[in-house]
């Protein structure tokens, strides 16, 4: 059979070169190859070179319009952690960086992470490239969700609301006085909220989101837990 002209490419491009550029991640809007860095003695993952954490709380009513048997709609939040991930300022991010194994008890962290799939995914795309072991970085996962308060009227929805993104991070920065605008975006889609994002250094401090793209919409929808 002959080879597709593409696939062809590839191959005598692989010859030359490392290989052919990655696939994009469902996560994020953008993406391109990074380099390892040595691998840490302390940790049992590559230490992978990257400038901050994008911290992703996803707005749980969205994503259970459409998956109303996911096991975390059962829970009826509003804002949930979709994951903490490495991010670089120039718009890249690592991304599968190794096969070393998940934490040894998933289940300690059922809190943040009910659905053991998500957080299988959210280690081997994310946490392999934070130079961290298994259980280190949900740790840290943890820590910074717990971090970020959620404003009072989006805590306590019930009715469908509409308001402009930048009145939205507006609530959370009153909300979270350590918080700057700079280091918020939102994500949506349909003109309805997805996300709140937060770029945080390595200690999880708060910093200028570089490379993140943020919601433009006029006005987004924002329904309530179901």
């Amino acid at each position: 059979m002959q080879m597709p002209m593409t696939a062809f490419a590839c191959v005598l491009l692989s010859l030359l070169i490392t290989g052919c550029t990655r696939q994009t991640a469902p996560d994020h809007p953008v993406a391109a190859p990074s380099t390892a860095a040595h691998i840490s003695p302390a940790s049992s993952t590559p230490t992978q070179a990257f400038d901050y954490y994008l911290l992703n709380l996803s707005w749980s009513p969205e994503f259970c319009h459409s998956h109303p048997s996911d096991v975390q709609c059962a829970r009826h939040s509003t804002f949930v952690l979709h994951g903490l991930w490495p991010e670089n300022n120039n718009g890249s991010y690592p991304e599968n960086c190794s096969t070393a194994p998940g934490p040894s008890d998933p289940s300690q962290y059922s809190d943040i992470y009910p659905d053991a799939g998500l957080l299988q995914h959210e280690w081997k795309t994310h946490g392999t490239c934070s130079g961290l072991a298994p259980d280190a970085f949900f740790q840290l996962a943890r820590t910074a969700f717990h971090s970020v308060a959620i404003p009072e009227t989006l805590a306590n929805l019930n009715k469908q609301i509409s308001l402009p993104p930048a009145k939205i991070l507006s609530m959370f920065t009153e909300a979270n006085s350590g918080i700057p605008a700079g280091s918020l975006a939102m994500t949506c889609g349909s003109n309805y909220l997805t996300a709140i994002e937060v770029c945080l250094d390595k200690s999880l401090h708060p910093v200028a989101c570089s490379g993140v793209r943020s919601c433009r919409a006029n006005s987004v929808r924002i329904p309530p837990p179901q």
